[in-house]
């Protein structure tokens, strides 16, 4: 039999195992999987000593465009997920202008996509202060799930993303809980984190500590803490993104075992950057929530060992050099946001599998198979039969150091600049088409295509 594409003698992580074997892909499609596979195809790769794995789907990610493409654009960014490793990747509907909270703002961002991105894609909705009555229609039109801040976010300009007020939020998950979507939830107590901001600036304590300082754990875990009542009342799926302290996953752990339908992310930069070495690295590190502790990051650790985080995300939060800047040294003038979504996978997998001994199965399921069945990714998420190929190669044994000028970003900044990372993707295939060699870059032209929920009415099923 003629297939287009056969993987031959890797080692392959499936959902549950791991085994060497061959994979075939047709259309697309994998299509056989054998541990000698007969047959011929258009091309052959040889992936010994290297593991085959599900692409990476990254459900956290803020591409800016349209509006603030400067920052991050679909071409741009879609590389650099490409080249990290990822195969589909969830936008965020902020820090695009207008933000993607109404009908309209979907289907400019739908039209700015449109030929540009090099892995498949899907889109969030918003929920912020008066647009209660878009959610229907943003589900209609496609949108896999909806997100909101608990913290301050946003700026006067018309149409940029604003936080939820308490009644929104009530309102909004009663809502969505009638269409059955999940919300993601930015969970900081705004109140807060904002009045302590302002004190420390009022002393002058502008430094990488204070910022982290203004942010405490226990403004984290109360925001999940509220959140998690209003989902108990409401019935709202709740999606918790980017939790930093080993406290809140415990909340949220605590309610699921209790019968909540909720899951929650963590990244790349809550493991690798402790807030002592933000202070050194400076504003390229600064994210909201913050860097913790040492201390809280081995805690954090231990919840990543013992499979309490959901999936693994990398909160790509681009924006140009000017804005990491301050001439004053104020941390709490520069933008939060880490640039970091090419060394997702890598630098995870040599941190958790190599380093910690985290199982390779739990790995994938983390990076990929968690995220499509929480968002409803079908075709995506794991190596087997008729699923999409969308599929990576990892060597364990290459070792590489991050460089400036091999960054897709379109400012090439990012903390881990100048880091070793002790195995490397080498190969991403999008639906079995090469998107991404270690050696030629990118290759060939932008195949992304969008994932539409299946409850938009413009959703059809796959082939």
């Amino acid at each position: 039999m003629g297939y287009d594409l056969i993987i031959r003698n890797g080692t392959i992580v499936f959902r549950e195992n791991v085994k060497k074997a061959d994979i075939a892909i047709k259309n697309g499609k994998i299509v056989a999987i054998a541990e000698c596979l007969i047959g011929t195809a258009d091309q052959i790769i040889d992936a010994t000593g290297q593991y085959v794995m599900p692409g990476m789907i990254d459900a956290h990610v803020h591409i800016c465009e349209p509006g603030r493409t400067e920052w991050e654009g679909f071409e741009s960014g879609s590389k650099a997920l490409a080249a990290g490793g990822t195969t589909s990747y969830i936008d965020m509907p902020l820090n695009a202008l207008p933000a993607t909270t109404t009908k309209e703002a979907l289907e400019l961002k739908i039209a700015a996509a449109k030929g540009k991105n090099y892995i498949d894609y899907a889109l969030y909705g918003g929920l912020v202060p008066g647009n209660l009555q878009n959610l229907q229609e943003l589900s209609d039109a496609g949108v896999v799930a909806y997100k909101c801040f608990m913290a301050t976010c946003g700026s006067d300009l018309p149409g940029d993303f604003k936080n939820i007020d308490d009644y929104t939020l009530y309102e909004g998950m009663k809502r969505l809980a009638e269409l059955e979507h999940v919300l993601a939830i930015h969970a900081e107590n705004a109140e807060i984190t904002d009045r302590l901001a302002l004190e420390m600036i009022k002393q002058g304590k502008t430094s990488a500590s204070d910022y982290v300082a203004s942010r405490p754990i226990f403004t984290e875990v109360d925001a999940v803490k509220r959140a998690l009542l209003l989902g108990k009342e409401t019935g709202c799926k709740l999606h918790f993104v980017h939790i930093s302290s080993a406290d809140a996953v415990g909340e949220i752990i605590t309610a699921r075992n209790q019968g909540q339908d909720v899951t929650l992310e963590s990244c790349p930069h809550y493991f690798t950057i402790t807030a002592r070495q933000f202070q050194a690295i400076g504003p390229l590190a600064k994210c909201s929530p913050p860097l913790r502790s040492k201390v809280e990051q081995d805690k954090l650790w231990e919840a990543f060992k013992q499979a309490k985080i959901d999936m693994l995300t990398s909160d790509h939060s681009p924006c140009p050099p000017e804005m990491k800047f301050s001439a004053t040294n104020n941390m709490f003038e520069v933008w939060g946001g880490i640039s970091g979504c090419q060394n997702n996978v890598d630098l995870m997998f040599d941190e958790a599998v190599q380093k910690r001994n985290v199982p390779v199965t739990q790995f994938v399921r983390m990076i990929a198979t968690n995220p499509a069945e929480r968002f409803n990714l079908r075709a995506k998420g794991e190596i087997a039969i008729y699923k999409d190929a969308d599929i990576i190669l990892v060597d364990p044994n290459q070792s590489y150091v991050v460089k400036t000028e091999n960054y897709y970003y379109r400012h090439k900044h990012s903390p881990y600049t100048n880091r070793t990372i002790n195995c490397r993707v080498t190969k991403t295939f999008v639906r079995g088409h090469l998107v991404h060699d270690v050696d030629e870059g990118i290759v060939g032209k932008p195949i992304g295509q969008l994932i539409l929920s299946q409850k938009s009415s413009n959703y059809i099923v796959p082939s």
